[in-house]
């Protein structure tokens, strides 16, 4: 179980979100939710998703190593990685131990049609028996170290019955639940009784495995009633973090911050990610950010308008600046 059995309940984790919640944003919302090295902030950081077929050659491994990069201060940290083929995620599941994770998630859950047409991500669901071999090259590779899946209810139809039990055959350490099916992607409310029912089998089962909610938790408040109500033992926000680093941090509620520090860690943010990431990532990635921390406020959409022009910390700084003047 490794660090999974020292957590709370209820535990609170940071999604992994491509594009989203890289080295540098997971560096802000550290800074901004957690004071003191355990108080506050996310109880588990998770990476983005990274290709464990790119990991297993010599050509993608110096590509995607940047995605694998992390902090002290976000620890426990969890490498997610998807593949379809045991070897690669034997191989990957190596590289992440000797870069010092805490622990190695496997997704099982992604809709997106190229990870599917992998293999992976969702398409696991429609084939458990690689799934569970795919698990079974993670723990061989990484031994020691937790292994866990996030994944949803089903692919077509709710599977929850079938599915659940045949990934706790496997002993992992948790198991984070997104609360609909690959074809509902997010066009429907989450259904958080399917997490409920899960923790109903996990217990029938005798197993150690952890439950993780996931799916429409607008806040650690909103977290802890769902969390109650479906007895997961943690819970998993992943959109609500948008313009929102302070999302972890139970002293303070968004409507609490100032536009003046809105617009300040908007542009820190905007300098770490130049600092670490700007040489391996398009500046673009940062726009969506933008989004998120510019709005609700006079002048919001003005503003926005002009960030997402910009294509550098020096001129997000300029744009910010001229802003507050005006």
């Amino acid at each position: 179980m490794g660090f999974w059995e020292k957590l709370p309940r209820h535990f609170f984790c940071l999604a992994p979100l491509a594009d989203v919640t890289d080295a540098a944003f997971r560096q802000i919302i550290s800074k901004y939710s957690r004071h003191g090295e355990k108080d506050g902030g996310p109880d588990v950081f998770w990476t983005e998703f990274v290709s464990a077929d790119g990991l297993a050659s010599a050509q993608g491994r110096e590509k995607l190593v940047i995605d694998l990069k992390y902090s002290e201060n976000e620890r426990p940290i969890v490498a997610q990685l998807f593949s379809s083929k045991p070897e690669n995620m034997f191989k990957a599941a190596q590289l992440a131990k000797e870069l010092g994770f805490d622990g190695i998630d496997i997704n099982m859950g992604c809709p997106d049609r190229a990870i599917e047409r992998q293999g992976t991500g969702a398409a696991h669901i429609k084939d458990p028996k690689v799934a569970q071999e795919v698990i079974r090259a993670a723990q061989e590779g990484a031994p020691g170290l937790p292994i866990s899946v996030k994944t949803r209810t089903g692919y077509n139809v709710n599977q929850i019955e079938t599915w659940v039990p045949l990934l706790l055959e496997m002993n992992i350490a948790a198991l984070t639940i997104h609360a609909r099916t690959r074809k509902e992607m997010s066009k429907v409310p989450a259904q958080w009784d399917t997490i409920k029912r899960a923790v109903e089998i996990r217990n029938e089962s005798g197993k150690n495995t952890l439950i993780i909610g996931n799916g429409d938790v607008k806040d650690i408040a909103d977290g802890i009633q769902k969390a109650e109500e479906s007895g997961a033992d943690g819970v998993m926000l992943g959109r609500a973090i948008f313009g929102n680093p302070w999302l972890f941090d139970r002293t303070r509620d968004i409507d609490s911050i100032s536009l003046e520090e809105k617009l300040q860690v908007m542009v820190e943010h905007t300098k770490l990610f130049e600092t670490l990431l700007g040489q391996y990532k398009n500046f673009s990635i940062m726009k969506k950010h933008y989004k998120a921390y510019v709005q609700g406020f006079e002048g919001a959409r003005e503003l926005r308008m002009k960030l997402m022009q910009s294509n550098s910390t020096q001129e997000v700084e300029e744009i910010v600046s001229n802003f507050k003047r005006e």
